[in-house]
């Protein structure tokens, strides 16, 4: 199942809204939902618990196997079973410290993030394997307005598991509409993510998050202060292509390779990967709007839209990994300091690149 989305009392653990997501599987709803509402359509309507396990011994050694009797003898000291309750499926093994933070909890999240009400709006949410991953999308009210038609909407993700693996993760995620491109960066007065430990504080933590995570409008407003200076500051192509250079290397010594001029040193498929980002550069529709056509923000949205739009994934779940929390997010955020030095310096801030 290469979809690894759930699926339970016969029906797939995923909804979304009026477009098909994710091997056109789950619920598709024309209207956003509550979060009473959302919770269900995903099939996010159940309750994990933490049971002892137990080991076993044989009462009667016989000799033969399959004429041993087994009786549950030995209580595992300190180990639990987190079991999911409408289908009893064990989802992992944690510790006497793990702290279950329901499904339901997640979505009180985002509600108390604006109030509730029709403030969020609910827009994708799942379970993975056997339910021990759960995730959900939903979009903030407002825009984030770059240039005059050039418009970014507001999402937050949350993912958590109940399988011993991971923290909850909570982050906002700008994605412009043009070309459905995640700009999933921090800035450095605040990140724009947090992680939360499956602890006794979690719960209380997680009712908290917003806060920490300066949802409030701060990092919006920020966020269209920069994009719209980007989208002024000039930038000429060979400048592009050394801020790909540099944004893309997976290491130092191609770094170094590059400020020495050593481009034979380079392997094959980072530069396949280079010359892919920079066709898409100067090369998409829609890098050749106002906001980003020879702009500062039209190299950012290069880099960010070449993990969205034109690299390859193994599937769906690979690619949604890697743009929130992996390679594509890593890359996408030292484009941005990238960026913002260039803005601020000028060529100076690519001057290493010979």
């Amino acid at each position: 199942m290469s979809h690894n989305i759930n699926e339970a009392n016969g029906k797939h653990s995923f909804f979304s809204v009026k477009e098909k997501a994710w091997h056109g599987l789950g619920q598709i709803v024309e209207q956003y939902p509550t979060s009473a509402e959302a919770i269900k359509y995903a099939g996010l309507d159940y309750f994990v618990e933490k049971r002892p396990l137990f080991t076993y011994d044989t009462e009667n050694h016989t000799g033969d196997p399959d004429n041993d009797i087994l009786i549950p003898e030995i209580e595992v000291p300190n180990y639990f079973a987190t079991i999911r309750n409408d289908t009893e499926q064990v989802l992992g093994v944690v510790g006497k410290d793990y702290e279950v933070v329901q499904n339901v909890n997640a979505f009180e999240f985002f509600d108390a993030i604006v109030g509730g009400g029709d403030g969020i709006l609910y827009e994708t949410a799942g379970a993975l394997g056997k339910g021990e991953r759960i995730f959900i999308t939903a979009k903030l009210p407002g825009y984030i307005r770059v240039g005059r038609q050039d418009m970014i909407e507001q999402y937050l993700f949350l993912t958590t598991s109940h399988d011993g693996f991971g923290s909850i993760t909570a982050a906002f995620t700008p994605i412009r509409i043009v070309c459905n491109n995640t700009l999933n960066a921090a800035m450095r007065n605040h990140s724009n993510s947090i992680k939360i430990r499956h602890t006794a504080s979690a719960n209380d933590r997680l009712k908290q998050a917003h806060t920490l995570m300066g949802i409030s409008g701060t990092m919006a407003n920020e966020l269209e202060d920069i994009f719209n200076h980007w989208s002024q500051v000039r930038i000429t192509d060979m400048q592009v292509k050394k801020l790909i250079q540099v944004a893309m290397a997976p290491n130092k010594e191609v770094i170094t390779n590059l400020e020495l001029g050593l481009l034979d040193k380079l392997s094959t498929t980072y530069t396949n990967i280079v010359d892919s980002v920079y066709e898409y550069a100067l090369g998409n529709p829609t890098q050749q709007m106002d906001t980003t056509a020879g702009t500062v923000f039209g190299a950012y949205n290069a880099i960010t839209g070449y993990f969205q739009n034109v690299r390859k994934y193994g599937n769906e779940e690979a690619k949604f990994k890697s743009i929130m929390d992996g390679t594509g997010k890593q890359r996408g955020q030292v484009a941005f300091d990238l960026c913002r030095d260039f803005a601020r310096h000028g060529v100076n801030a690519l001057n290493q690149i010979k």
